[in-house]
């Protein structure tokens, strides 16, 4: 899919370029697409290094351990027919727990796993069951709880003067998406065109082998020091003081602008310093080696952007393309009286239709679109918290699926779908509701 999304892309850049006398600019343009995603890069590596660092201490600290002690129990009632001690439910948490702290590296191959421990519990070899579709279904629209790092870096490159603002926002869409997913996979089960259809009996799974040719997730490489007395009062004493000059900000800020007003000033001023601070407590209360910590989450930040260049240089290319050849502006023109008259602007409509396709492609559009509106923008906060609001539906379910050797996926397509759907609602009227 996306391979003919790119190919229309570029051709019909050139194609429209053609007809209106633009092809100098479509050639400019391809030219400074590719420059802007490298120089992307380069802006974005520091921070997605600094903050994948943060987030690794607190990993190796427990933090993901203790989410997954308390997902636990909500588990064992979402998934009835997976016995608690299962390896599948182990799986589940462990992938469901690293999702929620934005630790997609790490989710990928608890998640296989989980999809080749809930084959092993199917009757229907090749159809997908209750449990894999319910799985997926919030796989592909899990709340993330920590703020979107690359995206805030991003936003960050491109000159934002409050580039931590969407993180509420996108922890509201992403709620909302869970939610609607969820809730389609219980109202879709039981129709008669959804129940399982018995298959012929298949080949050995062989799920296990493409599960062992995975990456691990991150081993835990950090030194557990023992907990000394000066652990506890080094975290006692740097709460104290934050919770002190919180009280003392709070009582100010409200003083001279009200309640409302002076509390939304005092979240967006603390809360990402205090996220910061949170995380390098956790990992000294969890008698980690912060630095060892901080080095080894920031390798795997330099790898990620390592990755992702190619895609960058491609998409945005692409898209420069089509905006300089004149096409973009037309399109948007031509929707624009009907989103705009449910508070959408049609220029993030882009972002919103890859979004479910490509995770590099949509964080391309949604580079292009900071850069072309400003990342303080509605657009640009619409555009980013899209970003954050949903998974990469069809690239997730042909992988955990084809991990799993399924080829009836009932109705975890709509499921999906529909958490995609509500989560570009939420991130709309979250984003009406914070940005104006």
């Amino acid at each position: 899919m996306l391979n003919w999304i790119w190919l229309g892309l570029i051709l019909s850049s050139i194609i429209f370029a053609a007809y209106t006398g633009r092809m100098t600019e479509v050639t400019q343009g391809l030219f400074e697409g590719t420059k802007d995603a490298v120089q992307l890069v380069i802006g974005l590596v520091g921070g997605m290094m600094f903050m994948l660092g943060l987030v690794r201490i607190a990993f190796d600290g427990g933090l993901r351990d203790w989410i997954a002690r308390r997902l636990a129990p909500l588990l064992q009632r979402l998934f009835p027919e997976v016995p608690p001690d299962h390896p599948a439910m182990g799986a589940i948490v462990m992938n469901m727990a690293s999702n929620m702290l934005g630790l997609g590296n790490a989710a990928t191959p608890f998640g296989l796993k989980a999809m080749t421990e809930l084959a092993k519990l199917n009757r229907n070899s090749q159809t997908a069951s209750d449990a894999m579709v319910l799985f997926l279904a919030i796989n592909t629209s899990a709340i993330t709880i920590l703020p979107p790092t690359g995206t805030i870096m991003v936003r960050l490159a491109a000159g934002s003067e409050a580039a931590d603002a969407i993180w509420v926002p996108t922890l509201i869409a992403t709620f909302c998406s869970t939610l609607a997913a969820v809730a389609m996979f219980y109202a879709l089960r039981r129709l008669p065109v959804f129940r399982p259809v018995p298959l012929p009996p298949a080949e050995t799974l062989g799920a296990e082998a493409v599960f062992d040719d995975l990456p691990d997730a991150p081993a835990q490489v950090t030194r557990r020091e023992p907990m000394v007395w000066w652990r506890r009062g080094l975290v006692a004493l740097v709460l104290l003081a934050l919770a002190g000059f919180l009280l003392r900000d709070g009582a100010q800020l409200v003083a001279e602008h009200g309640f409302a007003d002076g509390l939304l000033q005092l979240v967006q001023s603390w809360a990402f310093p205090s996220l910061i601070a949170g995380l390098l407590l956790i990992g000294v209360a969890g008698r980690v080696s912060v630095y060892d910590s901080m080095i080894a989450g920031a390798r795997e930040g330099l790898d990620v952007a390592v990755r992702i260049v190619p895609y960058l240089v491609a998409i945005i290319a692409a898209v420069k393309m089509l905006r300089v050849s004149g096409l973009l502006e037309v399109v948007i023109q031509a929707v624009a009286p009907i989103t705009n008259a449910v508070g959408v602007p049609a220029e993030v409509l882009p972002m919103a239709a890859l979004r479910p396709l490509s995770g590099s492609g949509a964080f391309a559009v949604m580079s292009e679109t900071l850069q072309a509106y400003g990342p303080d923008s509605f657009i640009g906060m619409l555009t980013s918290t899209l970003q954050g609001s949903t998974e990469t539906t069809f690239y997730v379910l042909a992988l955990y699926y084809g991990a799993a050797r399924v080829t009836q996926s009932r109705h975890t397509l709509a499921a999906c779908l529909t958490g995609d759907l509500a989560g570009f609602v939420g991130a709309v009227a979250a984003c009406h509701l914070f940005f104006g």
